[in-house]
């Protein structure tokens, strides 16, 4: 039965066409963006959520590495990048690398995470061996490393073409993409935030290579910055449309623009922003079947309120984020395994160790975490939460 609530809302066309399992349109994804009807919208996005995974929350054993931050591009957006004489310029050889890595593995992780900068020396061979290398300290290491802009700096490194440079990343241990560097796919935007960065259409290219070829990635979508509603919603557009071609990404994250030491005159997102994009982002790509709240960027305590969203996945225990961190992040290094359980839990779901392609991996035990079976039980409703936490942003940091 329709509560009164969705009866009164603005809404109510759209909750009729979720609650039916349709599909919804862009003049409805850009109603829902320029609506502030947040509880509506958290409905709508959590059952869709509960039609799709049920209660479980997945997070995944994981380290990143951010190999170098010196660049030849510079983003007006980015807090990261280097040129190579500049102070906090840095570079990791692969002995550090390999180095990082085996502290992780002493921790149980089961992903390793690696981006970097489009580097102006080195060779294609760094990159090959760096997989290789990392490969063989454990065979069932899962190696997500790239993005869409860094295979064309290979691919231009190494005189290959795209599919050739990516068969022989593959071959040397690539395990699947991330999603980075598609900012917002508008042309314009993109002119004012990224103006050297690769176009949507190469970013599309690029993923839609790899799936082609088996391969599965991520795929993003930063907000807070320059960009309008209709322009989050075009993103989304052609996200679900290469989804619909290829069925190659495995979940969606939105990320928060952060503006320190960047160029962009830009608050980033709120708390009830992040909500409600995370929210929409989950009833309009109906065809991902992951959204991800990336709680480095976000606090985890709104990254537990999103649980209620759409949102099922949490992502990890990161380790040695420093893109986000550059730009103001203020969020801690490294999360604990017991304190992802934790926090899931305290958001009343059921937590799930993943693998990098969602494969449940030690689960833990229904009786686990008893000393948070009381939070759990008393799990606020969307609107509730929302009341709570959206006007208060990160923890510690800007939302």
């Amino acid at each position: 039965m329709m509560n009164k609530l969705i009866e009164r809302s603005e809404l109510r066309d759209i909750y009729e066409k979720v609650e039916a399992g349709q599909r919804i349109d862009e003049a409805d994804c850009l109603r829902l963006f320029r609506s502030n009807d947040l509880a509506t919208i958290g409905v709508m996005a959590n059952a869709v959520r509960e039609r799709k995974v049920g209660n479980a929350a997945y997070y995944i054993l994981n380290r990143h590495i951010n190999y170098s931050n010196i660049c030849i591009l510079d983003c007006d957006f980015c807090a990261f990048y280097r040129r190579r004489r500049d102070a906090g310029a840095y570079e990791y050889n692969l002995p550090q690398m390999v180095e990082k890595a085996q502290e992780a593995l002493k921790l149980g992780i089961t992903e390793i995470h690696i981006v970097g900068g489009l580097h102006p020396s080195f060779k294609w061979e760094y990159y090959i061996d760096m997989l290789r290398e990392l490969k063989k300290l454990d065979p069932r290491l899962h190696l997500k490393a790239f993005t869409a802009i860094e295979i064309l700096h290979l691919s231009w490194v190494g005189k290959r073409s795209v599919p050739e440079t990516l068969k022989a990343l593959r071959e040397a241990g690539l395990g699947s993409m991330t999603g980075g560097g598609a900012e917002i796919f508008d042309p314009e935007v993109r002119n004012v935030i990224c103006h050297a960065k690769e176009s949507a259409e190469e970013w599309m290219d690029v993923h839609r290579t790899w799936h082609k070829m088996g391969g599965r990635s991520t795929c993003t979508m930063l907000i807070g910055h320059v960009e309008k509603d209709h322009h989050r919603v075009d993103h989304l557009k052609r996200l679900r449309a290469l989804q619909d071609e290829t069925k190659g990404f495995t979940a969606f994250v939105t990320l928060a623009f952060h503006p320190d030491n960047t160029k962009i005159a830009a608050a980033g997102p709120s708390g009830f922003d992040m909500l409600k994009t995370l929210a929409i982002s989950r009833i309009y790509l109906d065809n991902i079947d992951h959204i991800k709240a990336y709680w480095i960027l976000m606090g985890m305590k709104l990254a537990q309120v999103s649980l209620s969203y759409g949102v099922d996945d949490l992502d990890g225990t990161v380790i040695e984020e420093k893109i986000y961190h550059m730009a103001g992040a203020k969020t801690p290094q490294q999360m604990a395994q017991d304190e992802l359980v934790r926090a899931i839990r305290e958001a009343g779901r059921t937590p799930v160790q993943r693998d990098s392609l969602y494969n449940p991996v030690n689960p833990v035990e229904a009786d686990a975490g008893s000393a948070f079976a009381e939070a759990s039980a008393d799990q606020a409703s969307p609107s509730q939460t929302a009341a709570t936490y959206a006007g208060a942003g990160n923890e510690g940091g800007k939302a």
